[in-house]
Parts: C-alpha cells; sequence; structure tokens
C-alpha cells in the first residue's frame, strides 16, 4: 500500500510539474505560434523568401506552427495586393484569417518584413484578440516613407509607374484608396496634407487624434522589435525603421524615434514602452531584408521562444 501511495504521490507530482512547466514556457513545451507578412512585391511562400524563412524558424523551433500570410487566392495574387490592394482592406483580412485559426488563440509571435512590419503593428493595434505576444518589424518603415529610391529594383516597370503616380498626386482619394505605397508616403515638408489625407499611416501613428484602444494594444506587447539595416538603399529615410523620420518642414536632417512628438506626446504608448524595456532597437549590416542565418539565429530566434 505504503509503495502505492508513493507511486500515485510522484505521479501527481511529474504531472503537476509537467504542466507548470507547459505554463512557464519549459523548453520542452511548445514554442508560441508564429506569423509572417512579407514586404512589398514578395509573397507568402517563396522559396527564396518567405518560404526560406519559415524553413529556418522550423529548424531552430521543431514543432513551431508557422503562418506565413497569403493575401489573395495564389501567390501571384498576393504579389499584386501587396502594391495595389488597400492597407486597410488587408489589415482587416489578415485579422479575420487569425480571429479564424484555433492554433493561434493562446497568442502569437510576429514578423513583419518591410511593409509587412507596420501592416503588423496595425494588426496588433486594431485586433488584440489573438493577442500578439512579440511583433518583430525587419525593415519595416513605422513612420512611413518619402521616396523609393529601389522598389524593389529599378528595372521593375511596376516601380516606375508608383514613382510617377506618387509624384503626381500621392495624397488624393484615388490614389490613396488603390495604391499601398501612397497610404504609407510621408511628406515631412507638406505634413498638413500628410495628416488630413493619409488614409492608413496617419491613423496608426495617431496623428489626427488618439485612439485610446490603440495604445493600449500597442502596450499590450511584450517586445516590439525594430531591425534597421545600416547600408539599406530602398528605404529613405532608414531611420523610419527604428521610428525616427525627417524633421518636420524639410527631408535632409532625420531624428530619432525619442525627437519626435509622437514619442514626446506619447501619442501610442512608445514612451511608456521605451521606459519599460519594451522596445527593442537592432542594426545589422547589408542593404534591404539582406538577413545572414547566424545574425538571425542570434538576434531573431530568442523573440519567437
Amino acid at each position: 500500500m505504503a509503495a502505492s501511495g508513493s507511486g500515485g504521490f510522484l505521479a501527481v507530482s511529474l504531472l503537476s510539474w509537467c504542466c507548470a512547466a507547459r505554463v512557464l514556457g519549459h523548453p520542452d513545451s511548445p514554442p508560441p505560434p508564429l506569423v509572417i507578412w512579407h514586404g512589398m512585391g514578395d509573397s507568402c511562400c517563396n522559396p527564396l523568401s518567405m518560404g526560406a524563412v519559415k524553413k529556418m524558424v522550423e529548424k531552430q523551433l521543431p514543432g513551431i506552427y508557422v503562418l506565413s500570410l497569403e493575401i489573395g487566392k495564389n501567390m501571384v495574387e498576393d504579389v499584386e495586393n501587396s502594391f495595389f490592394l488597400n492597407v486597410n482592406s488587408q489589415v482587416r483580412i489578415v485579422c479575420e484569417i487569425l480571429a479564424k485559426d484555433p492554433k493561434l488563440q493562446q497568442g502569437y509571435n510576429a514578423i513583419g518584413f518591410s511593409q509587412g512590419g507596420q501592416f503588423l503593428r496595425a494588426v496588433a493595434q486594431r485586433c488584440p484578440l489573438p493577442s500578439m505576444m512579440n511583433l518583430i518589424s525587419v525593415g519595416g518603415q513605422q513612420q512611413g516613407v518619402f521616396g523609393l529610391p529601389r522598389c524593389p529594383g529599378e528595372s521593375s516597370h511596376i516601380c516606375d509607374f508608383i514613382r510617377k503616380t506618387l509624384n503626381a498626386g500621392a495624397y488624393s482619394k484615388v490614389v490613396q484608396k488603390r495604391l499601398v505605397q501612397a497610404e504609407y508616403w510621408h511628406d515631412p515638408i507638406k505634413e498638413d496634407v500628410y495628416r488630413n489625407h493619409s488614409i492608413f499611416l496617419a491613423d496608426i501613428n495617431q496623428e489626427r487624434s488618439v485612439n485610446e484602444s490603440y495604445k493600449k494594444n500597442l502596450m499590450a506587447l511584450k517586445k516590439f522589435v525594430m531591425v534597421k539595416f545600416l547600408n539599406d538603399s530602398i528605404v529613405d529615410p532608414v531611420v523610419s525603421e527604428w521610428f525616427g523620420f525627417y524633421r518636420s518642414g524639410q527631408a535632409k536632417e532625420t531624428v530619432p524615434l525619442q525627437e519626435t512628438t509622437l514619442y514626446t506626446e506619447d501619442r501610442l504608448g512608445l514612451k511608456e514602452m521605451d521606459k519599460a524595456g519594451k522596445l527593442v532597437f537592432l542594426a545589422t549590416e547589408g542593404d534591404h531584408l539582406q538577413l545572414n542565418e547566424e545574425w538571425f539565429y542570434a538576434h531573431i530566434i530568442p523573440f519567437l521562444k
């Protein structure tokens, strides 16, 4: 009887330890799910980009569930939509996808590449359920862009069209509704025009009014990680990847996040998050989205465990 009683106690103890280990994130428990959103001109499943990232994550974190977002019915539509589908519609579609996925309901981590970084931030702000735990913005233009020097290649006829359209009238209603890049075009010389007519970026950056739910939802993140590429030739200005931008009224001098009104007025909660150690600023050599495996494993994987 005594032995039987001891065995029963041991079994209960192990069961309790097992359950506690899962709650505390013990190495034996599966890592949180991961949601990935690709950048401009890319797709969910390109084996040379997002497909490779998915494999790298799965290699380092066995058993992880990775959802690489596809906006459209196939990869071709996914690429086209990265240029021409209204961003607010894209965010709404993604929120619906996440809400319906049973594997994400206990929370998930998120990595956004280039414009996918700011789009996922919009998801965090607008759609708190299921909950986003850590947000990693890899080259994301959090304060927008004022120029597309390479988009993503000089020979692309789509990029030529985008440049001409943005220069002709980025803030017209038609362009704002139909051209993704116009929706995060941020003209520092015409700040009033930008604030009044930007249908996406000015909204999520709280530049017209403060939506307290946006602020509360963003502050719920455990970590907001921003990766800047030191030799980036696509994002203009590069400091936008760390939430900095041009000083208002000109397009030469840039200021870091901490000197922007978004921070000093704490319209998004970034100042409070910074003081709490929730903002992480990482930098890496290379051009836009040029990451090597070693750097990715050392600096990104730890936030996904």
